[in-house]
């Protein structure tokens, strides 16, 4: 919480700091971090003549704060109309003893909530608006979640209240834990054990050739979310996962007559829903086993 980097006195230690390091200038009786010896286009006012701060001294602080704690790479998400605040905040972690590729910012496009079709007013200024925690509430953790990670961060996302409620394919959440409850209620209703040494060499369909590679692809696809700090990544894997199997799963009988066959296709259905559950427990979504 930002106020307790004033509690703590961190927004004037970490000033203090700037100055014994020749960062700071007092000029018109405010005072001025030289950030353009960073690269930014013109030096910041940190405390006005006022005495007041900046926004600029407690964000200082609290990055100061952050390497303190032993962090050395930090990642920021800013709003659509902070893409000038990008330069000062490499400035500052440079001016704190660090180098600009310890701080990386993105910025985040706006959300607009939908109910019925018609879009939301919010306002801040008249004090009307839906807090995150009134979403969550709305529409549950799960599909908020889902929601927000399936676009990418500089995509404007249209928040449908009603689709999240839903309980229907179209709903990408219920999509996503439909495939996992369907593959553990499968595998309740073969009722034996996953055969862990079954011949998957009987695996030759087009259906379950392609569901084979899609999750083959999973570690791939986690690797590159993660470099590139793009989980829709993994959101995509997902829902693409969750269709392959279910195209598995409507072309082939997987509990049959024959043993083996049927006991290749059960690993297959389980290697997928650890799969599925191992991505969704990542993105912070549930996995049900009945719905």
């Amino acid at each position: 919480n930002e106020t307790s980097l004033y509690q703590s006195n961190e927004v004037e230690k970490t000033l203090d700091f700037l100055k014994q390091k020749g960062h700071l200038y007092e000029q018109d009786g405010a005072l001025w971090f030289r950030s353009t010896a960073f690269g930014d286009d013109k030096d910041r006012v940190v405390k006005k003549s006022s005495g007041e701060y900046t926004y600029l001294a407690p964000d200082i602080a609290y990055h100061r704060k952050k390497f303190d704690r032993g962090f050395n790479w930090l990642v920021n998400f800013l709003g659509p109309d902070h893409h000038g605040y990008i330069t000062r905040l490499k400035a500052a972690c440079q001016a704190l003893g660090h180098n600009a590729g310890q701080i990386e910012v993105r910025i985040v496009q706006l959300t607009t909530l939908y109910r019925k079709g018609e879009p939301v007013r919010m306002s801040t200024r008249a004090g009307e608006f839906i807090t995150l925690k009134e979403l969550v509430q709305e529409v549950g953790s799960d599909a908020t979640r889902c929601f927000f990670v399936m676009r990418k961060i500089e995509s404007h996302l249209d928040f449908d209240l009603d689709l999240a409620k839903e309980k229907s394919q179209e709903n990408p959440v219920f999509y996503l834990q439909y495939g996992h409850a369907r593959i553990a209620s499968l595998l309740k209703f073969a009722d034996k054990k996953v055969n862990l040494s079954a011949d998957t060499g009987l695996l030759g369909t087009d259906e379950e050739k392609d569901l084979i590679k899609r999750i083959s692809e999973y570690p791939k696809v986690l690797m590159k979310a993660g470099e590139t700090l793009e989980p829709y990544r993994l959101a995509d894997y997902l829902r693409d996962l969750s269709a392959s199997f279910h195209k598995f799963y409507s072309q082939h009988r997987i509990v049959t007559e024959d043993v083996s066959l049927t006991e290749a296709r059960l690993l297959l259905a389980d290697c997928a829903r650890i799969t599925l559950r191992n991505g969704l427990s990542l993105l912070g979504i549930s996995q049900p086993e009945s719905m």
